[in-house]
């Protein structure tokens, strides 16, 4: 075929671009190799160039577009293109649109827009297009143990775990103590008197109720000394910079009552404790110096309960990232949740990030070849465009490991503003941490591994034997925070006055997803089902997903009962 040096240079000038002789020689080259035309080949050049974030037009940009590109798809879609229409230069945007469908920009032609409807999950997410090593992971990939259910919960037996893809009456609510967080706000310029401001109220208030139900006259102040009794309130700390021990324990006082006066606590008295940094607590002693305070009872803090209203039954599928293992960008993990997701068809997806987590080898290394925020949202687009035919709805929750989000606490919603008027009915952006309704079930919803943070500063003593898992559940739940912890792990960027208005548990949950590193359970605590889904992946192998099946249930009367009756955690 015949190619007009002339006409390519005429096509390049059109996107501003002016080439040495060489180049348009070696573009001419290109064009007789691969059957295209001067029109089409700058095209696919121009569309190269943008989704891959590359300025200007050397030897070593043609290099790659060669052999990235045109050596791997256009020789083998040329020929098919070429009889299905002879306008060479749409179908070839259209081609590499597939390679790199989150950054270019084409005319809206009806040949686009059916390309993009219908490609498969796999098409919409092709690594290749922001990672220069996209191999898949071998470990991951030979894998035995795929569906194998490792723990189960109530009535699992029996249950078809198949939902109704939102068919049924589904109503989705994000509840706020007092508003929920639906946007970005300033950080990182908190005073030190504005944070202690916000522990006080803390302990006020949880000290006001405690006070009511219990019935407790009045508070002494911290430094009183008394020989008889006292009943004292205040916040667990550590005497230094250590991490907690029973023989470091001191009671921060209120405000009102003890000034925020410190005392040391004698434990010895104690049978039975569990206490971390930054607990409220009532503890009733002797204090007969006003120097030490030596505990003899500790109370227990009351947690109000929600009301189930009636709903229809409905399934729940929750999953946590990372979605990639960590030999590999490829996202096979969530492409075969996707899988699995248009099979059982759940009325509910909760998905959890990272979705690109800013601890992968090639994210940390500066690997990927397109910004972070693009790479989300194609991650982003294959979840709702691959899911749209089971019809179930989706919630993401972010996490402080997703590395293109704002990485504070409590975390804004994602933000993404390419989807469709019917999208919008099923897809839901919520902040972390989050308490959510779905048909009036309170799910309390974070991604942060509060269950690690607190296990490795939690102190406990019991006569029998006891869940460590169950104690730190029980904490969250009582402290009605979703961080009661303080100071706060290294990793945790918080800002308090946020905090305090959309990080606290108004009530008990009647189920509390909270993925961790730890191992995989589902439990009962105080009446809530308290979940761990474990992660997806887990290193270079496959992890662990959710599903539960929830329904109304008649009250007994005697306690409290979670809808929650049977739940799994499931091999990838």
């Amino acid at each position: 075929m015949s190619v007009s040096p002339k006409q390519l240079a005429e096509e390049l000038q059109i996107f501003g671009l002016d080439c040495e002789e060489a180049l348009i020689e070696k573009l001419v080259e290109l064009c007789v190799q691969y059957g295209q035309n001067e029109e089409g080949m700058v095209s696919e050049l121009i569309a190269f160039c943008t989704s891959t974030r590359k300025d200007g037009l050397t030897s070593e940009v043609l290099n790659s577009f060669e052999h990235e590109f045109l050596s791997k798809r256009l020789s083998k879609a040329r020929h098919s293109a070429c009889k299905d229409t002879g306008h060479a230069g749409v179908r070839d945007i259209v081609s590499i649109q597939e390679l790199y469908p989150f950054s270019i920009s084409t005319p809206e032609t009806p040949l686009t827009k059916r390309s993009v409807s219908t490609r498969s999950p796999h098409q919409l997410l092709s690594p290749s297009s922001f990672s220069p090593s996209a191999t898949p992971s071998q470990k991951y990939n030979s894998r035995s143990n795929r569906g194998e259910v490792v723990t189960s919960f109530g009535s699992a037996q029996g249950v078809s775990w198949s939902g109704r893809g939102g068919a049924g009456n589904i109503n989705l609510k994000v509840l706020g103590c007092p508003e929920a967080l639906t946007g970005s706000y300033k950080s990182m310029f908190q005073k030190l008197p504005d944070i202690r401001e916000v522990l006080t109220y803390k302990i006020e208030e949880l000290g006001s109720e405690l006070k009511e139900h219990y019935k407790i006259e009045v508070f002494t102040p911290l430094l009183a000394p008394a020989q008889e009794p006292v009943t004292l309130l205040g916040q667990i700390g550590c005497d230094s910079n250590g991490k907690l021990n029973n023989k470091s324990v001191i009671l921060e006082g209120d405000r009102e009552h003890s000034s925020g006066a410190q005392i040391p606590v004698d434990l010895s008295e104690l049978k039975e404790y569990s206490l971390f940094p930054g607990q409220v607590v009532i503890m009733e002693g002797i204090n007969t110096t006003g120097r030490k305070l030596v505990a003899t009872k500790l109370y227990e803090v009351h947690n109000p309960q929600s009301s189930v209203l009636d709903f229809e039954q409905t399934m729940v599928l929750v999953a946590c990232g990372p979605y990639t293992t960590s030999d590999s960008i490829t996202y096979d993990p969530l492409l075969d949740l996707i899988a699995v997701i248009n099979h059982d068809r759940p009325d509910v997806c909760i998905l959890f990030g990272p979705f690109l987590d800013a601890k992968h080898e090639q994210v940390e290394n500066c690997l990927l070849t397109s910004p972070f925020e693009d790479v989300f949202k194609q991650c982003l687009r294959t979840i709702i465009e691959g899911t749209r035919s089971s019809g179930s709805h989706l919630v993401f929750v972010p996490s402080l490991r997703d590395v293109h989000h704002e990485p504070v606490y409590p975390q804004p919603p994602f933000s993404y503003s390419d989807l469709s008027r019917e999208d919008k009915k099923q897809v839901h952006f919520v902040s972390e941490p989050c308490s959510l309704s779905i048909n009036g079930v309170i799910f309390g919803l974070t991604s942060t591994d509060l269950l690690f943070h607190l296990g490795a500063e939690e102190i406990s003593s019991s006569s029998g034997t006891s869940d460590r898992f169950s104690r730190i559940f029980k904490h969250i739940l009582t402290q009605r925070s979703y961080y009661p912890l303080y100071p706060p792990q290294e990793d945790m960027a918080i800002d308090y006055e946020t905090f305090y208005v959309y990080a606290q548990l108004p009530v008990t949950p009647d189920i509390f997803i909270i993925p961790s590193e730890l191992r995989y359970f589902v439990k009962d605590v105080l009446g809530c089902v308290c979940v761990n889904p474990g992660r997806l992946t887990k290193g270079q192998v496959g992890g662990t997903f959710a599903r539960l099946y929830i329904r109304r249930l008649v009250a007994d009367g005697t306690k409290r009962q979670s809808p929650c009756v049977a739940a799994q955690v499931i091999r990838i």
